[in-house]
């Protein structure tokens, strides 16, 4: 049999198991997030900046009647924020279990795209950046696993949740 076959066989037959997961695409690398971590996507709008804020801390935009902080996760993890012809907002929900925090949203570029991932992942001997709690390889990309707790963690140390 070959290996697409075996592959393309229902996630019942296999002893391993199957989530969908996305890959979003920023300036700098793609991170992988569990499908269900991102509530929705939004065409780029401009945030309501406030001055002086941490560069990855890019405003706050309105989504369904609620303000949300829009963050850089570049920014944040030693990198460069960066809003071109392809930037969108990926309002995601958040992990920190705060009750007056129940969205964040992520400058992201591009649309993510699903992928079925086997619980067996390859993990990618790269260096990780801040805010980056592992990687693995897919094909031939790295795809990085995003702190997202530690995001949340982020805004309220600086004061902004």
């Amino acid at each position: 049999m070959s290996q697409a076959v075996a592959n393309a066989t229902p996630a019942t037959a296999n002893t391993t198991s199957t989530l969908t997961g996305l890959m979003v695409p920023l300036t700098d690398r793609t991170l992988l997030l569990p499908n269900v971590a991102v509530a929705e996507l939004l065409p780029y709008r401009a945030p309501q900046a406030t001055p002086g804020m941490p560069a990855w801390m890019l405003g706050q935009i309105a989504w369904r009647d609620l303000r949300l902080p829009l963050l850089s996760f570049e920014a944040a993890s030693d990198g460069q924020s960066a809003v071109g012809a392809n930037t969108r907002i990926a309002v995601i929900n958040a992990l920190g279990g705060r009750p007056q925090v129940k969205f964040l949203a992520l400058l992201v570029q591009g649309i993510p795209r699903s992928i079925k991932l086997e619980s067996n992942l390859a993990r990618a001997n790269v260096q990780l950046a801040p805010l980056e709690l592992d990687a693995v390889s897919i094909g031939d990309g790295v795809l990085k696993i995003p702190d997202l707790i530690g995001l949340e963690q982020l805004l309220a140390d600086a004061g902004l949740i």
